[in-house]
């Protein structure tokens, strides 16, 4: 294929790029922009996965876009405003808030296009807040990885629906492919996490914050009646030793102290949901998309997820897996208790069906193909066959 137009500057607009699924959704489109033969520039006060842009093929401008002082933010603007002169960017792509007012302000300052992606759904429970979070519905096009979000944003913001684009977050089928995981793998993560021998695995991935339902899990399996399962929390701290210290005591006055392992950031995630006999969602919140979901579906595990927000349009109730009222524990542990039960052969079929569904509609390249075509559409260039 080629296009009528030459290829285009696209510039994405982040506060950093430290860890999570902003961060990654911008490596992944970074990739797809150069791997069209486009410029793909990214500004973020910087991070570890700065390396994973230039890997990918993008160039990095760090800026302090983590700032949330208007004064700071009326500087980024202009400073915003002068990259894109100089680099002849044609859309400016914005994912976060604070970042976004001051792509928006350059964006209309240079006329280059403007995009957003509403990765959140973002709490207003303060004065003057759902104006703030309304720069994210902006966008020439706004971008949504559910249609929870796209009716969430319609109704708070009143945007006509015509310019909101349904893109749902991708997995990588190769690096999320039970085939590809060795038993070495998930043995180095079982000896160190020192998991007692013939456990069931109750995995919980998110980060430690009381909404993402860690306290749901554990009351959850205190209520089951069997000692031979254990439930892991893999996600980072950030900081919240408080929390966690109250997850274990919650587990010591459970009585299951023993079979509760707050076990940090894991660096691999595709070994650590192999491990895993049943993968756990438990949200009390409602998620903009939950990725985690769709890669434990695509590693054919079965999953069990709060019946809220993104989860509950990728995970088939008793078809991909099973959706349990959030906050309910009494409904959690039922559930786990049967997926506990299934026969092997269930599980297996279970998980075909699963990973069959992820390979259909949840990809990275059918993410990175549909954000090509948004990028296309706002820039009037029209694809013709070679």
């Amino acid at each position: 294929m080629q296009t009528t137009t030459e290829h285009p500057v696209v510039l994405q607009v982040l506060p950093s790029l430290v860890t999570g699924g902003v961060e990654r959704g911008t490596v992944e489109i970074t990739e797809a922009i150069a791997g069209a033969g486009w410029t793909a520039l990214v500004a973020s006060a910087g991070g570890p996965l700065v390396a994973a842009v230039e890997r990918a093929g993008g160039r990095h401008i760090t800026l302090p876009l983590t700032t949330k002082n208007p004064l700071t933010l009326w500087r980024n603007a202009a400073l915003l405003e002068t990259i894109i002169r100089a680099e002849g960017v044609a859309i400016v792509h914005a994912r976060s808030r604070a970042p976004a007012w001051s792509a928006w302000s350059a964006s209309r300052r240079s006329g280059a296009h403007f995009i957003t992606t509403y990765h959140g759904t973002y709490r207003e429970n303060l004065p003057f807040k759902r104006q703030y979070n309304s720069v994210m519905a902006k966008g020439e096009r706004v971008i949504v990885a559910s249609n929870f979000v796209a009716e969430l944003i319609v109704r708070q913001h009143r945007i006509s629906p015509e310019r909101i684009v349904m893109i749902p977050r991708g997995v990588d089928p190769v690096t999320f492919d039970p085939e590809c995981i060795s038993p070495e793998r998930t043995m180095r993560l079982r000896d160190a996490w020192r998991l007692p021998k013939g456990a069931f695995v109750v995995l919980l991935p998110g980060r430690l914050t009381d909404w993402k339902g860690q306290s749901v899990l554990i009351e959850a399996l205190a209520r089951l009646d069997r000692r031979d399962v254990v439930g892991v929390l893999v996600g980072s701290r950030q900081g919240r030793s408080g929390y966690a210290a109250r997850l274990l005591r919650q587990a010591q006055e459970a009585g299951i102290a023993d079979r509760i392992l707050l076990a940090g950031q894991c660096d691999d995630m595709p070994a650590a949901l192999m491990l895993a006999d049943v993968v756990v969602h438990a949200s009390t919140r409602p998620e903009a998309f939950g990725r985690v979901v769709i890669e434990a579906q695509a590693m054919a595990r079965p999953v069990i997820a709060a019946d809220l927000g993104g989860p509950a349009e990728t995970v088939r109730h008793g078809v991909t897996g099973w959706l349990v009222p959030p906050g309910d524990t009494a409904a959690l542990a039922t559930a786990i208790d049967k997926v506990l039960a299934m026969r092997p052969e269930e599980r297996t079929a279970l998980g075909g069906r699963s990973r069959a569904a992820i390979l259909r509609s949840f990809t990275v390249r059918a993410m990175q193909d549909a954000t090509l075509s948004v990028y296309r559409e706002v820039l009037g260039i029209v694809s013709v066959a070679a």
